[in-house]
């Protein structure tokens, strides 16, 4: 897998008012463009993943998607913590660590500098944008900024407009960081100990109670303490803790907190109707987080979609895990790359 980085030189205008002097985005490539540049599969990555597609999706994409027919492109995403500019970069106004003073983020900002990464790399089409929870939202968001420039579109576990339940996840988060007396500095670790709470916290809407059950029972009826789940608990906001930081935690999920595809297009329903792309959506049975309804209500505004979910006791995590499924489910719904528009025109 081909890591690179994209540097952007301009004046980056943000849609909250703030703005950004230049900024990087980490991204990786496999695949070679074809002569009309239109053979590309974007992948868009999760709240806390990376731009290694192969890293957290186990080889689904380029079991969908061959390289040697496709150019698969993953960028991280803009304010991320794994090569591109985030809140530990350095504000080249000041030439110091931005911290607290990094500017808000929506997805319609990350996609804005993601699409000025493909144009940097002259494609001229994508055929296939891909991505789950709050990848399927910034997938989302581009297809109806630029309805003619995707064929196809996959969405999994994810919505139109981030709802309260969501946004109650996340601020009970933030509230976790915020208790950490160290979230107050100004330094690179600051509030990392409140991340592991936070963690902790977002485990219990990624997961389903049949999953707790199934994997952290106790293996007999003595156990008053040290429970197998609390350690599960400790474990995962520890594994968090070794590979990300706090303030990033902080930003990215305000930008999803403020994901709602209606604002300043006349109400949501109206946005879905601007996308053309063929659209494969799919909702997990078992999702407390991006419950069913959310992927329904995309399904009925969307034209040109079709509608699948399916059986994961992992609840929302159920778009890492059920690889077999998602693959059955996209291939029977993929439409090939000498096709490059829509499936049913």
């Amino acid at each position: 897998m081909q890591q690179q980085l994209f540097r952007y030189s301009g004046e980056f205008n943000l849609e909250l008012g703030g703005k950004l002097s230049g900024f990087e985005l980490s991204y990786s490539a496999m695949g070679t463009l074809n002569d009309k540049r239109n053979n590309v599969v974007w992948v868009c990555h999760a709240l806390t993943a990376n731009a290694d597609f192969s890293d957290w999706w186990s080889g689904l994409v380029e079991s969908l998607y061959d390289p040697s027919e496709y150019f698969i492109v993953c960028a991280n995403m803009l304010g991320g913590c794994y090569g591109s500019t985030g809140p530990l970069s350095i504000n080249p106004e000041d030439g110091k660590p931005y911290f607290h003073g990094f500017p808000s983020l929506t997805n319609r900002d990350i996609v804005g500098s993601f699409d000025l990464l493909r144009q940097h790399l002259e494609i001229t089409g994508i055929h296939t944008i891909i991505g789950g929870s709050m990848g399927g939202q910034q997938a989302l968001e581009w297809c109806i900024q630029q309805p003619s420039l995707v064929s196809n579109l996959v969405l999994v576990g994810t919505n139109a407009v981030h709802s309260p339940w969501g946004v109650a996840f996340n601020e009970s988060q933030r509230m976790a960081i915020a208790t950490d007396p160290t979230w107050s500095k100004s330094e690179a670790n600051a509030g990392m100990n409140g991340m592991r709470s936070a963690r902790a916290i977002a485990l219990l809407s990624y997961r389903s109670y049949q999953c707790y059950l199934n994997s952290q029972s106790e293996a007999d009826n003595e156990v008053v303490d040290n429970f197998r789940a609390s350690s599960y608990q400790q474990y995962q906001g520890d594994k968090l803790h070794q590979r990300f930081n706090a303030y990033t935690y902080w930003y990215l999920s305000k930008a999803m907190d403020s994901h709602n595809v209606g604002r300043g297009r006349g109400g949501v329903s109206a946005a879905l109707s601007k996308i053309t792309a063929n659209t494969t959506i799919v909702g997990i049975r078992s999702d407390v987080l991006f419950p069913l309804e959310e992927q329904r209500f995309l399904a009925m505004n969307i034209r040109e979609s079709v509608y699948h979910e399916i059986d994961s006791d992992y609840g929302h995590d159920g778009f890492l895990l059920e690889l077999d499924q998602l693959t059955n489910i996209i291939t029977g719904n993929r439409v090939p790359n000498s096709k490059h528009k829509r499936a049913n025109g």
